[in-house]
């Protein structure tokens, strides 16, 4: 009986595929941190001017309005400050864990779009409010399975919100949202900027 000889690879491929599993294995366990404090302050401070405007507004399609326009500037100031953020810490908003963060955030806003144009569809706007809060909470929870604790608080705040604009009277959800997309931002937002470097 002959052994055949077992040509052992080099060091070098061995170190190099080593190398590649501890970086695989570190992207698996490390948490998004580009979470922006002063981002957030700025995004609340939208929603604050926003739930003024929208209170004012004549109808509910101009109320809508308002708060969708506002939603879209808060999330371009969101996203800047994130990418900001990232950069300054040597990140990048689009590796695996962002990935992760940004796939558990997403899933419950499409779902919130969805909701809100049917809600529009059938002209019922009241029940626009718990459900943002609800679905946006829903988001902020699931994606901060990959960040900080604090951003897992802040999704369960969102959905507390939202509950409490279930059982409460439907005139009240403008202040909901600004209490929620005004109050809990700005709020959370200052603790993360002075305690998760900005």
């Amino acid at each position: 009986m002959t052994l055949k000889a077992v040509k052992p690879g080099s060091v070098g491929d061995r170190a190099e595929e080593n190398l590649v599993f501890i970086r695989q294995a570190m992207e698996r366990s490390a948490t998004f941190t580009s979470i922006p404090g002063a981002g957030g302050v700025a995004m609340g401070v939208v929603a604050l001017v926003a739930s003024v405007v929208a209170a004012r507004q004549p109808s509910g399609d101009r109320w809508l309005i308002t708060w969708l326009v506002a939603a879209a500037i808060a999330a371009i100031v969101g996203l800047v400050a994130m990418a900001r953020k990232a950069k300054r810490g040597g990140g990048t908003l689009t590796g695996v864990t962002g990935r992760r963060f940004a796939l558990g955030l997403a899933a419950p806003l499409v779902a919130g779009a969805a909701i809100t144009y049917e809600l529009w569809a059938i002209r019922t706007f009241t029940v626009m409010a718990p459900a943002w809060l609800l679905l946006y909470g829903a988001g902020v929870l699931t994606g901060g399975i990959f960040s900080v604790p604090i951003v897992r608080a802040i999704g369960g705040c969102f959905m507390a919100l939202g509950i409490a604009a279930i059982v409460a009277p439907p005139e009240w959800g403008n202040v909901w949202l600004a209490i929620g997309f005004g109050g809990l931002h700005v709020g959370f937002g200052a603790y993360i900027a002075r305690n998760y470097g900005g």
